[in-house]
Protein backbone atom coordinates (compact mmCIF):
# COMPACT_ATOMS: atom_id res chain seq x y z
CA UNK A 1 0.00 0.00 0.00
CA UNK A 2 2.97 2.26 0.60
CA UNK A 3 4.46 1.57 -2.43
CA UNK A 4 1.12 3.16 -4.37
CA UNK A 5 0.84 6.00 -2.31
CA UNK A 6 4.37 7.05 -3.27
CA UNK A 7 3.89 5.98 -6.81
CA UNK A 8 1.01 8.28 -7.16
CA UNK A 9 2.48 10.47 -5.18
CA UNK A 10 5.71 10.52 -7.85
CA UNK A 11 3.01 11.12 -10.72
CA UNK A 12 0.90 13.94 -9.05
CA UNK A 13 4.15 15.45 -8.77
CA UNK A 14 5.67 15.20 -12.24
CA UNK A 15 2.19 16.21 -12.94
CA UNK A 16 2.44 19.16 -11.27
CA UNK A 17 5.60 19.97 -12.70
CA UNK A 18 3.86 20.35 -15.88
CA UNK A 19 1.15 22.21 -15.17
CA UNK A 20 2.14 25.00 -17.59
CA UNK A 21 1.63 21.82 -20.89
CA UNK A 22 -1.67 21.40 -19.98
CA UNK A 23 -2.61 24.94 -19.77
CA UNK A 24 -0.85 25.67 -23.20
CA UNK A 25 -2.52 22.49 -24.82
CA UNK A 26 -6.37 23.77 -22.87
CA UNK A 27 -5.41 27.11 -25.32
CA UNK A 28 -4.94 25.14 -28.14
CA UNK A 29 -7.70 22.84 -28.39
CA UNK A 30 -9.58 26.11 -27.48
CA UNK A 31 -8.39 27.85 -30.62
CA UNK A 32 -9.07 24.85 -32.76
CA UNK A 33 -12.80 24.75 -31.47
CA UNK A 34 -12.80 28.47 -31.93
CA UNK A 35 -11.81 27.48 -35.52
CA UNK A 36 -13.52 24.87 -36.00
CA UNK A 37 -16.76 26.48 -34.61
CA UNK A 38 -16.08 29.83 -37.11
CA UNK A 39 -16.05 26.96 -39.96
CA UNK A 40 -18.85 24.63 -39.21
CA UNK A 41 -18.63 22.85 -42.81
CA UNK A 42 -14.78 22.51 -42.49
CA UNK A 43 -14.68 20.76 -39.55
CA UNK A 44 -17.64 18.27 -40.47
CA UNK A 45 -15.38 17.61 -43.68
CA UNK A 46 -12.39 17.05 -40.91
CA UNK A 47 -14.73 14.96 -38.78
CA UNK A 48 -15.60 12.78 -41.39
CA UNK A 49 -11.57 12.33 -43.18
CA UNK A 50 -11.05 11.40 -39.50
CA UNK A 51 -13.64 8.57 -38.73
CA UNK A 52 -12.58 8.00 -42.72
CA UNK A 53 -9.16 6.99 -41.91
CA UNK A 54 -10.32 5.14 -38.49
CA UNK A 55 -12.22 2.89 -40.89
CA UNK A 56 -9.77 2.35 -43.27
CA UNK A 57 -7.05 1.52 -40.89
CA UNK A 58 -9.38 -1.13 -39.47
CA UNK A 59 -10.19 -2.75 -42.24
CA UNK A 60 -6.37 -3.18 -43.06
CA UNK A 61 -6.00 -4.61 -39.88
CA UNK A 62 -8.95 -6.71 -40.05
CA UNK A 63 -7.91 -7.63 -43.39
CA UNK A 64 -4.05 -8.70 -42.18
CA UNK A 65 -5.82 -10.34 -39.46
CA UNK A 66 -7.70 -12.73 -41.72
CA UNK A 67 -4.63 -14.20 -42.88
CA UNK A 68 -3.31 -15.18 -39.60
CA UNK A 69 -7.10 -17.47 -38.74
CA UNK A 70 -7.07 -20.68 -39.26
CA UNK A 71 -10.71 -21.36 -40.53
CA UNK A 72 -12.01 -20.94 -43.47
CA UNK A 73 -15.12 -19.58 -42.47
CA UNK A 74 -13.91 -17.00 -39.68
CA UNK A 75 -11.00 -15.42 -42.85
CA UNK A 76 -13.74 -14.79 -45.11
CA UNK A 77 -15.83 -12.94 -42.05
CA UNK A 78 -12.51 -11.27 -41.00
CA UNK A 79 -11.67 -10.80 -44.94
CA UNK A 80 -15.35 -9.50 -45.33
CA UNK A 81 -15.61 -7.01 -42.32
CA UNK A 82 -12.13 -5.67 -43.10
CA UNK A 83 -12.95 -4.90 -47.00
CA UNK A 84 -16.28 -3.24 -45.90
CA UNK A 85 -14.35 -0.89 -43.58
CA UNK A 86 -11.71 -0.13 -46.26
CA UNK A 87 -14.14 0.27 -48.54
CA UNK A 88 -16.29 2.85 -46.00
CA UNK A 89 -12.83 4.42 -45.32
CA UNK A 90 -12.22 5.15 -48.83
CA UNK A 91 -16.30 6.13 -49.15
CA UNK A 92 -15.73 9.01 -46.61
CA UNK A 93 -12.46 10.48 -48.70
CA UNK A 94 -14.37 9.89 -51.77
CA UNK A 95 -17.08 11.60 -51.36
CA UNK A 96 -17.04 13.13 -47.65
CA UNK A 97 -21.12 14.96 -48.14
CA UNK A 98 -22.87 11.78 -48.88
CA UNK A 99 -20.47 10.10 -45.84
CA UNK A 100 -21.51 13.48 -43.49
CA UNK A 101 -25.08 12.73 -44.04
CA UNK A 102 -24.68 8.85 -43.07
CA UNK A 103 -22.85 9.55 -40.14
CA UNK A 104 -25.28 12.20 -39.02
CA UNK A 105 -28.62 9.68 -39.30
CA UNK A 106 -26.04 7.23 -37.53
CA UNK A 107 -25.71 9.65 -34.63
CA UNK A 108 -29.17 11.06 -34.11
CA UNK A 109 -30.13 6.93 -34.17
CA UNK A 110 -27.49 6.26 -31.93
CA UNK A 111 -28.81 9.85 -29.36
CA UNK A 112 -32.23 8.29 -29.69
CA UNK A 113 -31.23 4.73 -28.82
CA UNK A 114 -28.96 5.76 -25.96
CA UNK A 115 -31.28 8.01 -24.45
CA UNK A 116 -34.35 5.94 -24.67
CA UNK A 117 -32.28 3.02 -22.92
CA UNK A 118 -30.61 5.92 -20.22
CA UNK A 119 -34.17 6.97 -19.33
CA UNK A 120 -35.66 3.48 -19.20
CA UNK A 121 -33.01 2.52 -16.75
CA UNK A 122 -33.42 4.88 -14.17
CA UNK A 123 -37.20 4.51 -14.77
CA UNK A 124 -36.24 1.22 -13.72
CA UNK A 125 -34.37 1.92 -11.04
CA UNK A 126 -36.47 5.10 -9.95
CA UNK A 127 -36.50 4.53 -6.06
CA UNK A 128 -32.84 5.12 -5.93
CA UNK A 129 -31.81 8.48 -5.48
CA UNK A 130 -30.45 10.80 -8.67
CA UNK A 131 -32.62 8.49 -10.94
CA UNK A 132 -34.65 11.60 -11.98
CA UNK A 133 -31.54 12.61 -13.28
CA UNK A 134 -30.75 9.74 -15.08
CA UNK A 135 -34.11 9.74 -16.43
CA UNK A 136 -33.95 14.12 -17.45
CA UNK A 137 -30.56 12.78 -19.13
CA UNK A 138 -32.18 10.53 -21.35
CA UNK A 139 -34.84 12.51 -21.67
CA UNK A 140 -32.38 15.41 -22.98
CA UNK A 141 -30.41 12.59 -25.34
CA UNK A 142 -33.57 11.35 -27.20
CA UNK A 143 -34.47 15.10 -27.57
CA UNK A 144 -31.15 15.94 -29.11
CA UNK A 145 -31.16 13.08 -31.61
CA UNK A 146 -34.88 14.05 -32.30
CA UNK A 147 -33.62 17.47 -33.49
CA UNK A 148 -31.14 16.24 -35.42
CA UNK A 149 -33.21 13.70 -37.23
CA UNK A 150 -35.94 16.34 -38.07
CA UNK A 151 -33.33 18.49 -39.60
CA UNK A 152 -31.42 15.65 -41.56
CA UNK A 153 -30.08 15.61 -44.44
CA UNK A 154 -29.76 19.20 -44.41
CA UNK A 155 -28.18 19.56 -41.01
CA UNK A 156 -25.00 17.21 -42.30
CA UNK A 157 -23.23 19.65 -44.14
CA UNK A 158 -22.77 21.28 -40.07
CA UNK A 159 -23.90 19.00 -37.09
CA UNK A 160 -20.59 17.11 -37.14
CA UNK A 161 -18.66 20.08 -36.85
CA UNK A 162 -20.66 21.50 -34.33
CA UNK A 163 -19.63 18.43 -32.13
CA UNK A 164 -16.37 18.30 -32.96
CA UNK A 165 -16.12 21.94 -32.22
CA UNK A 166 -17.94 22.37 -28.97
CA UNK A 167 -15.99 19.50 -27.90
CA UNK A 168 -12.60 20.99 -28.09
CA UNK A 169 -13.77 23.55 -26.46
CA UNK A 170 -14.62 22.03 -23.60
CA UNK A 171 -11.57 19.75 -23.46
CA UNK A 172 -9.75 22.84 -23.56
CA UNK A 173 -11.18 24.35 -20.61
CA UNK A 174 -10.64 21.09 -18.98
CA UNK A 175 -7.08 21.13 -19.63
CA UNK A 176 -6.73 24.73 -18.71
CA UNK A 177 -8.27 24.20 -15.26
CA UNK A 178 -6.69 20.80 -14.26
CA UNK A 179 -3.36 22.87 -15.13
CA UNK A 180 -4.13 25.62 -13.29
CA UNK A 181 -5.64 23.24 -10.31
CA UNK A 182 -1.87 21.45 -10.44
CA UNK A 183 -0.21 24.55 -10.13
CA UNK A 184 -1.39 25.54 -7.28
Amino acid sequence: MAFQNDTLKNAIGQARDKWGWFVALGVLLLILGGIAFANLFVATVASVFFVGWLMLISGVIEIIHAFGVKTWGRFFYWLASGLLYAFAGFFAFYNPLLASTVLTFMLAVALVASGALRAWVGYEHREQRGSGWIITAGIVTVLAGLVIAMGWPVNSIWILGLFLAIDLIFQGWTFIAFGLALRK
